[in-house]
């Protein structure tokens, strides 16, 4: 105990240091939401990652979907390094780097207003944005809780207020930039933690070969009369594997926290660096989580819950909960670091989406035209300073609505997530990815893919989920495509000459 108590109040101080030191370069609004536009490659692309990977992967998918598809569940993190992280990069780094600062859009739902020529979408945008990232920063409080819980022996729900807390401390004093140097000094935790945890568990188990030899006994829910799926490649159930890999990868691509930070990279060069760093990143972190979790059942069951269902969120927790005191200690700064980083991307863009596209919409002119009756740089300065501050308060309020459903979670971590995911992804990856490439996207077609993202998750969830939440989001997600590009030909356009001065900075 003493030795995990002594790690994390240097992990805590550590990153409230980070917060002091950064926040000098966060007085501005560009410089509190997107570090200036000056972020490095490094810093980038271990702040994807960490954002991308959380207590949510580590705790509630890896135990979830390790104990339903057994060693086949490695696909979902391989999915997220090929899909998620590399190509993402190549497909939005650049033109997203190049059209957001073009435009002069800080947020996503700003991105939609400018591109797209309609304040309404922005306002929209961010109330869906808002209101859909509660419940995912809501399952990663509970997900490190939960490990905080065994680990420290600590209730639950006083985990839960010092995560809140803390997250707030060291976002509000640093914004952007404080998160992406923290993010570094996680993602290298997490890098190192991921490894030796795989070691320490399989090891507890006579060794890899062992442990596969012990998992074909086991049979699936699936197919209780077989045994050996859960040790074969693609597991008892490929096809909802796919959907999980779908949701994990594919979502990604139209989350405002991760679209986000390619709006502050650098550079181009800058780019192609994060590409590969990220990727790396993603394949050992995710690879590894849901590896190890495919070894759950190999370890003690954990209680069901009062409905009889298994408590898939306590799985990894039991997994870990036998192996030596310092194993332990990193495990919890482990799951803390993916959490935090997590966290803080979560409430800073909630925070500055609703402060720029909500309460503070600037009328901006289009690409090519000229701002009249500009203000001076002293009032400027001031109407900055005063968005900082409003965007500071609602980091508190936003985590505290999150803390509310944490200390009564509707649901299992994944659900969550598949609920917030799907909301977000299905209604803004198309027409966010198309409208960086295809000039014929229309207003729209916007409207319609964001009617049937948050419609389709709504409904599903009000009607007490007939398509598993999960695979709901995958179907959000991909059905966007279509609906924009069916949509788009059947509508006006936009004017070609703003079309033309926004597709300008590709030239």
């Amino acid at each position: 105990m003493i030795i995990r108590v002594i790690l994390t109040v240097i992990f805590i101080g550590l990153m409230i240091f980070v917060g002091f030191y950064s926040r000098k370069q966060a007085r501005s609004v560009d410089g509190f939401v997107l570090g200036g536009r000056a972020v490095g490659p490094w810093l980038t692309a271990f702040a994807f990652g960490t954002s991308y990977f959380s207590a949510v992967v580590f705790v509630g998918y890896a135990g979830q979907f390790g104990w339903k598809y057994g060693i086949s569940s490695s696909w979902i993190g391989i999915g997220n390094a090929v899909i998620g992280s590399l190509l993402a990069w190549i497909v939005l780094g650049r033109r997203t780097k190049l059209m957001t600062q073009h435009i002069e859009s800080r947020t996503m739902p700003d991105f939609f207003g400018t591109r797209f020529n309609s304040q309404q979408l922005r306002v929209i945008a961010s109330v869906i944005a808002f209101v859909f990232l509660i419940p995912y920063t809501a399952g990663v409080y509970k997900g490190i809780s939960t490990l905080f819980e065994m680990g420290f022996g600590v209730p639950y729900e006083y985990c839960v207020i010092f995560m809140a807390v803390f997250t707030a401390i060291y976002v509000i004093l640093g914004g952007y930039k404080a998160t992406a140097m923290n993010d570094f000094i996680q993602g290298i935790i997490m890098l190192f933690g991921i490894v030796t945890v795989i070691f320490a568990v399989l090891n507890s188990k006579g060794g890899l070969t062992n442990a596969m030899v012990e998992m074909a006994k086991i049979p699936s829910d699936t197919n209780p009369g077989e045994n050996g799926q859960l040790a074969t490649i693609f597991g008892p159930d490929p096809w909802n594997l796919l959907g999980v890999v779908i949701l994990t990868s594919l979502g990604t691509w139209g989350l405002p926290q991760m679209v986000g930070k390619f709006y502050s990279i650098t550079d181009e060069k800058a780019i192609r660096r994060g590409t590969i760093i990220s990727t790396f990143f993603a394949l050992v972190v995710a690879g590894g989580c849901y590896f190890l979790g495919g070894f759950g059942r190999l370890f003690p069951t954990p209680e069901t819950l009062p409905n009889g269902k298994l408590d898939f969120d306590a799985i990894v927790p039991s997994m870990l909960a036998t192996l030596p005191d310092f194993i332990i200690a990193l495990v919890v700064l482990l799951v803390l670091s993916a959490s935090m980083s997590t966290l803080a991307s979560l409430v800073l863009t909630s925070s500055s989406t609703m402060t720029l596209d909500l309460i503070y919409r600037d009328k901006k002119s289009a690409p090519g035209e000229v701002q009249e009756g500009s203000i001076d740089d002293e009032v400027s300065e001031k109407i900055e300073r005063r968005k900082v501050v409003v965007m500071r308060v609602l980091i508190m309020f936003f985590i505290a609505l999150s803390l509310m459903i944490a200390l009564n979670p509707p649901t299992f971590i994944a659900q969550l997530m598949g609920i917030s995911w799907g909301a977000l992804a299905g209604a803004f990856l198309a027409p966010f990815m198309l409208g960086l490439y295809w000039r014929g996207v229309t207003t729209a077609s916007v409207w319609a893919c964001f009617i049937w993202g948050v419609g389709l998750t709504v409904v599903n969830m009000l009607i007490g989920n007939p398509i598993n939440p999960i695979n709901c989001g995958a179907i959000a997600m991909v059905g966007g495509f279509p609906i924009v590009w069916i949509v788009s030909l059947l509508t006006p356009k936009l004017p070609r000459t703003l079309v033309d001065n926004i597709f300008e900075c590709y030239k």
